[in-house]
């Protein structure tokens, strides 16, 4: 079956939006209004840093504003698979940061049992599942790639098991296995709107004021501009990620990147039973260009990634969230995956926005007067590192030095055309080194300016 027919009865909906609703629960700010602490962006790093504040000092007034509604942006949009790394994954991090390696490590370990305890404490029943995942390796230089990585993780303390074809294939039933890697430590799967809207109704209660319609036009120090409004603040913290920032200085920080996701009918005992996949976790491909996959909580199968678009002018816009061609790719990857499942109907497909740093690494600090914060960069891994930065930014904001690791500046963006000549280019040599496993010149030298695709 094509992948158009796969794909004909999918609404273009977010998964997470179908099964928790999108809309927004608060009023839009109108007029003037003050505040200690304005938090511009209501998704997970916004919210964090609203709670987070509220928490250090329940006196201080935290007002929170969001253009749509919370959840909206890629935190309502993702796979839901939850990291402790804070450096894009152990080899990016050796490549980097080989002399504070052990302390960022610490740090992420930390962060994740934190963000669990946090959670749990709050009541919030997000669907966490600390599982760990496994990579597979679906072409013969992989497999080695994978003996490497798997040493690599072992040597850092992470709970890891190398696979053969037929004991990974022996988990998750799928022809196009050669070799996997089961990692038990380090992470796992949420409902990552679930966990939005659990922050929102903790940040409620512990009096934050939230606005969402409420899109922000203009920051300075001391004053926030929306659209029917403005906010007089002693401080700032900037959270809208792969959206537009209202400072146009740290827009060559990043470019906004879609990536795209489908989610399945749910599966009959006896598809699962084909499948097999006993403990749920989540699963990638090994390659650069990869696929995340995983069950859901009402038996379905997410499927996303491999086919990342960036536009000229970093377009951004709802339109933007349908591409046939992506979405269809992925229907035939998938049944190239699992040629078991067979007529298998995909019900949501949709694209969600990555921030992608030229690190891969979140870039956190202020401005010169110290009162407004950004975070920035995430880089699609940002479901639980997006605590450890609103951290980050509040220590920022109370002028304490953030470590070296997320407070140094990556290598800016060109403008165009060059910045859509050079992501394509770095896209065609990630691709290459896919189907041949050997580095080109362009990764290389990219390597050496410090830019994350080593990770």
């Amino acid at each position: 079956m094509s992948g158009r027919r796969l794909l004909a009865d999918a609404e273009p909906v977010s998964l997470w939006h179908g099964m928790h609703g999108s809309a927004p629960v608060t009023d839009k700010l109108v007029g003037r209004d003050s505040a200690d602490l304005v938090v511009v962006g209501g998704g997970f790093t916004g919210l964090w840093t609203a709670v987070t504040a509220k928490r250090r000092d329940p006196s201080r007034d935290v007002l929170l504003v969001e253009g749509e509604h919370i959840g909206f942006g890629a935190s309502g949009r993702n796979g839901g698979f939850v990291s402790d790394s804070l450096t894009h994954g152990l080899a990016h991090g050796l490549a980097l940061w080989p002399e504070s390696l052990d302390r960022i490590l610490r740090a992420g370990r930390e962060n994740l049992a934190a963000f669990a305890k946090d959670l749990s404490d709050a009541g919030i029943d997000a669907g966490l599942r600390l599982a760990g995942k496994t990579v597979v390796a679906t072409r013969p230089h992989e497999v080695l790639a994978l003996e490497a990585v798997s040493r690599q993780l072992a040597a850092h303390g992470e709970d890891v098991t190398l696979l053969t074809a037929a004991e990974v294939r022996a988990d998750v039933h799928s022809p196009t296995y050669l070799a996997g890697m089961r990692v038990r430590s380090g992470g796992g799967l949420i409902d990552p709107l679930a966990l939005a809207y659990g922050l929102r109704d903790w940040a409620l209660r512990l009096g934050v004021r939230i606005h969402e319609r409420t899109p922000v036009t203009a920051i300075s120090p001391g004053l926030v501009k929306t659209g029917e409004g403005s906010i007089r603040t002693g401080a700032i913290a900037i959270a809208t990620n792969a959206y537009v920032n209202p400072l146009r200085r740290l827009r060559r920080y990043i470019v906004p990147v879609y990536d795209h996701v489908l989610a399945t009918e749910p599966l009959p005992p006896e598809q699962w039973e084909s499948v097999g996949w006993a403990e749920r976790q989540g699963m990638t491909d090994a390659g650069n260009q990869f696929h995340y996959y995983r069950p859901t909580a009402d038996g379905r199968i997410l499927w996303g990634g491999y086919d990342a678009i960036y536009y000229f002018g970093s377009h951004r816009g709802r339109a933007r969230e349908q591409r046939d061609a992506s979405h269809e790719l992925l229907a035939k990857q998938f049944m190239g995956t699992f040629p078991q499942l067979g007529n298998l109907r995909f019900t949501h497909r949709w694209a969600g926005l990555i921030d992608t740093s030229s690190r891969f690494t979140p870039y956190i600090g202020t401005d010169r007067s110290g009162r407004v914060a950004h975070a920035i960069g995430f880089t699609g891994l940002g479901v639980a590192f997006s605590r450890f930065a609103a951290i980050m930014m509040l220590d920022a904001l109370a002028g304490r030095p953030v470590p070296r690791f997320v407070g140094s500046r990556p290598v800016p963006f060109p403008p165009e055309p060059l910045r859509y000549l050079g992501v394509q280019a770095t896209r065609a040599a990630l691709a290459r080194e896919d189907r041949t496993g050997r580095r080109g010149m362009l990764l290389r030298t990219l390597d050496r300016c410090g830019v994350g695709f080593n990770s």
